[in-house]
């Protein structure tokens, strides 16, 4: 049989009455205790949540949970939706872009903040041949905004794929 220790602490008591106010945390003044006895701990969030998926396994790719554009000489909305999404892809060139515009941009309808320049991306080596560049990130898109990729002249071409991972509110979005 395990033994019974109070503990008088009182930044611990704020904790949990901030926590959890059903258990004396409206000011009933109750004591916490620790035991040196053994007692296991099943965390069942995720089930009660209704999710019981591995998170890497949540954000695998699927035929219906990605969307595709190749963009070239021109600007192509890629997401329109609130919510989280992984955007990936590779942005390449056939000739030197340093006067093109090519980027990846989040817009609120009035303004763009680019998120990916390609100007700096897209690397020549010295036979003039371009290496193309990988991108991988995650973007959070607001009520009214957008994800645009843009591509300023028929040498330059972004393949980009997105897939939404969690909704507005966080909520992981299975594939």
């Amino acid at each position: 049989m395990g033994s019974e220790y109070f503990i008088n602490s009182q930044e611990l008591q704020d904790k949990v009455a901030s926590l959890l106010p059903s258990q004396g945390g409206a000011g009933a003044g109750f004591d916490l205790s620790a035991s040196t006895q053994i007692i296991p701990i099943i965390d069942l969030t995720e089930s009660a949540q209704g999710s019981d998926v591995r998170p890497d396994l949540q954000t695998a790719l699927s035929h219906d949970s990605i969307t595709s554009f190749n963009v070239n000489n021109t600007t192509t909305t890629i997401i329109s939706t609130t919510g989280y999404f992984r955007v990936f892809g590779t942005m390449s060139a056939e000739e030197d872009i340093s006067t093109a515009q090519v980027n990846i941009s989040i817009s609120d309808g009035t303004t763009d903040k680019i998120v990916l320049n390609g100007k700096t991306a897209v690397k020549f080596t010295a036979s003039g041949i371009v290496a193309p560049i990988s991108f991988d990130f995650i973007v959070f898109l607001g009520a009214g905004d957008s994800l645009k990729a843009t591509s300023g002249t028929t040498y330059l071409n972004i393949a980009v794929t997105s897939r939404q991972i969690a909704d507005i509110s966080g909520n992981l979005v299975n594939p």
